[in-house]
This record gives C-alpha cells, sequence and structure tokens, in this order.
C-alpha cells in the first residue's frame, strides 16, 4: 500500500487525504497548525458554483488601482506591500482581459459540474457538518449592477443553471423581512449550498480518524528527502518521515512549505475578513445573501448565528490584523439590513486565501518532480472546491484519471 503524506489540514488538504484514503492510500495528515485553522475557519461557507469566475477580469485594473486608495474598499492592495508583489501584480494583471476570463470562467465551470454531487455524497458518506440548500439571494440597491449580474449567468445555462428572474424590492422583504427598505431588488439562485464551514473541517477530522487516518499538528516541514527527481521522505519538526509520495495543500502557505524542496510557487495571500454574530445580536435570515454593491457575504448558520464575510486584501503572506478591513464591512452591511449590527457585537477574523496570477488553482505535480504534488489557489473557492479538488486529485495520483485530465490546473504553466 502507497504511503501518502499530505502537508496542509484545511478544507483542500482534508478532502484530498479523504479521497486518496477512500481509494486505498495509506495517509499521513501533517500541519504546523490545528485543523481547519486557516482560510476554511471564518469564511462565509458558501457552496456556489454558480460564482466560480476567476479573479482577474476584463476592467479590474483601473478598478483595483482606484480601490487601492481606499483601506475599506471591496479589493486593497496595501501601498507598502506593492513592491514586493510587483513581480505577481504584473502577472495578474496581464491576465484581466476578455480572452482569459472566459477561458478562466469555462475551466472553472467545468471543475464545478459535480460540486453539489459531491458535498451530497460526502454527506451520504457519514461525514458530518452542518449543511443547508436553501440557495442563495443577490440583492442591490440599484438596476444597473443588478442586471449586470443577471446577465452573467447566461454564461452558466450551458452547465444546467436556469437563468433567476428579478425580484422586487418588496418581493424581497417578503422573502426576508431583515432587508432594508433601501434594497432596490434582487434574484434567488435556488441550486446553491452553504455549510458552516468549520463544520467541514471537524466532520472530515473525525471520518479520516474512523477510517484509520492519523492527523498530526504541530508539525512543520523542514526539508525533503530527495533522490533525483522523486522525493523518498519529508524532514519535519518531529523527526524524518517517509513518503512514497507527497501532497502539499497548504494554502498560501504552500509556497513556504515546498521552499525546502527547492521551489518556489506564485501564490499571494488575498486576505479576506469575516465578522460572526451569535444569538439575540444577530439578524434572523432563512438563506445566505449576496449584498451586491458591497461585494459581501452574509451567512446564517444554526444556533443563531450570522456571519458576515468580505474583501480582498493583497498585502503579502501574513495574518496581520487590519481593523480598518473589518470597520468597512460593518460600514457595508448598514445599508442592507433593517438592524443595525452594534460596532462592538461579534467574533472577528483574517485569513488567507491562495491567489494565482491566472485565478485558477494549481493541481497536479511539481515541476521537477514524479512524486509531489500540489492542490493550491482557490481563492475564495476553497470551501466550494474541497471535495471536488479532493476527488480529481485522488483520481489523478492513483492513475485513475487521463494524465492530461488536469492539463489546464498544471502547476508548470507559470514556469515557475
Amino acid at each position: 500500500m502507497k504511503r501518502t503524506i499530505v502537508v496542509g489540514a484545511g478544507a483542500i488538504g482534508l478532502a484530498c487525504a479523504y479521497a486518496l484514503r477512500q481509494r486505498g492510500r495509506d495517509v499521513l495528515v501533517i500541519d504546523k497548525g490545528l485543523p481547519g485553522e486557516g482560510a476554511s475557519k471564518g469564511n462565509a461557507g458558501w457552496i456556489t458554483p454558480s460564482i466560480s469566475a476567476p479573479i482577474p477580469a476584463p476592467g479590474l485594473t483601473w478598478t483595483s488601482l482606484k480601490w487601492m486608495l481606499r483601506s475599506d474598499s471591496p479589493l486593497y492592495i496595501a501601498p507598502t506591500a506593492a513592491p514586493r508583489l510587483a513581480r505577481w501584480l504584473w502577472r495578474f494583471w496581464r491576465y484581466c482581459n476578455r480572452q482569459d476570463f472566459l477561458r478562466g470562467l469555462t475551466l472553472m465551470a467545468e471543475l464545478n459540474s459535480t460540486t453539489l454531487k459531491a458535498f451530497d455524497a460526502l454527506e451520504a458518506d457519514g461525514v458530518k457538518f452542518e449543511l443547508h440548500r436553501q440557495g442563495l439571494l443577490f440583492v442591490f440597491m440599484g438596476e444597473q449592477y443588478l442586471q449586470n449580474t443577471l446577465h452573467e449567468f447566461d454564461y452558466y445555462q450551458r452547465y444546467g443553471y436556469v437563468v433567476p428572474s428579478p425580484i422586487s424590492g418588496r418581493e424581497l422583504r417578503q422573502l426576508e423581512p431583515g432587508l432594508s427598505e433601501e434594497i432596490h431588488g434582487g434574484f434567488l439562485v435556488k441550486e446553491e449550498y452553504h455549510i458552516r464551514p468549520e463544520t467541514l473541517t471537524t466532520g472530515y477530522v473525525q471520518r479520516l480518524e474512523e477510517l484509520g487516518v492519523e492527523v498530526r499538528t504541530g508539525v512543520e516541514v523542514r526539508g525533503a528527502v530527495v533522490s533525483g527527481d522523486r522525493v523518498t521522505g519529508v524532514e519535519t519538526s518531529a523527526g524524518n518521515m517517509t513518503a512514497d509520495e507527497v501532497l502539499v495543500a497548504a494554502g498560501a502557505w504552500s509556497g513556504q512549505v515546498l521552499e525546502p524542496f527547492g521551489r518556489s510557487l506564485p501564490v499571494q495571500a488575498g486576505k479576506g475578513y469575516s465578522i460572526t454574530v451569535n444569538g439575540g445580536a444577530a439578524p434572523q435570515l432563512t438563506r445566505p445573501l449576496y449584498l451586491g454593491e458591497a461585494r459581501i457575504g452574509v451567512t446564517p448558520f444554526d444556533g443563531d448565528a450570522v456571519r458576515f464575510a468580505g474583501t480582498m486584501e493583497l498585502s503579502g503572506i501574513n495574518t496581520y490584523f487590519d481593523a480598518r478591513r473589518v470597520r468597512g464591512i460593518r460600514k457595508g452591511i448598514d445599508r442592507y439590513l433593517s438592524a443595525k449590527i452594534d460596532p462592538g457585537i461579534g467574533t472577528e477574523w483574517v485569513g488567507m486565501r491562495p491567489l494565482t496570477p491566472d485565478g485558477l488553482p494549481m493541481l497536479g505535480l511539481v515541476p521537477g518532480f514524479r512524486n509531489v504534488y500540489l492542490a493550491t489557489g482557490h481563492a475564495m473557492l476553497g470551501i466550494t472546491l474541497a471535495p471536488v479538488t479532493g476527488n480529481v486529485m485522488a483520481d489523478a495520483m492513483t492513475g485513475n484519471s487521463a494524465p492530461d485530465s488536469l492539463a489546464p490546473f498544471d502547476p508548470g504553466r507559470f514556469n515557475w
């Protein structure tokens, strides 16, 4: 039985470990932190194949230049970090064109084609997590942004989606009485799911342990035992560990993990922030909301909890908490909800989402190695794509899929 070491115990790493174990691999998961404590912990928890477009988009170059001057904007590039990020930003902006955007949109839609079924299967397989199937409600202050966003759904018809029908502000408030009178209109995407992401990682760990997979925390990768184009082991803070293959799925930290392997990685951190409000202070909502112009996600969970998540901050690989970003979220939600959220209420969080220059994940072999694999770069779709990523990576690693099945996501496409 082949032994696989998975580096990273977030949603992606755990999903890969689970799928590999299902296919007969002897799997060990290691992480320098606790399972699910990175980007998996405080995000909105949306399962949204319909919102899977790559981040670099036509027109984003000029928009981002304007936004980077505002610390509370939806996309913020820290001026002090810009010189360090210059090469990566140059690559990123080169993909902000219609041709690359449409190609990326097609590839992500195809990768997402089995996402909802994969979550259904995960639940049926006995992985315990909080899962809801109420859809996703888009709400807007103005007609123009509503129509622009609605038009994007024309593209998804080829993947089985029905273009949603516009809903008036009055009808929206009947669906969700907690919405403010300022809401102009919106639409409901009925197919989408949402989960509480912390329960997914906890459920994965519990099921993996039942299947005989060890998940070791507090283990930092310090080196690799290399023989030609193969790795035979990993040097860690807990000693040397032998392996027939290694899968690096450490999110934004994946570049640091691969440095001892002699490889750099063109992945940057897109920091996201959230506020989770519990109990009586939380607004009463029945389904997730996308606050259109503010680009903020609002997610209700069991136990009268609501999470507000948003922003994209490019400031390098760090977990520094910028309070201005959270104030931007609080300011953004005020106009959309009838009840205001007290500025002192809620648990605030920051996490790093791994971004590639073209907005597509990196899935496949690490250049120069025959048995070192990479699964990162999922941006804001780490939860959405976790089970699917686990399946496609496990199929590729066990020979159950064609060698070129992941070619569009080849980690070597950036010549790094």
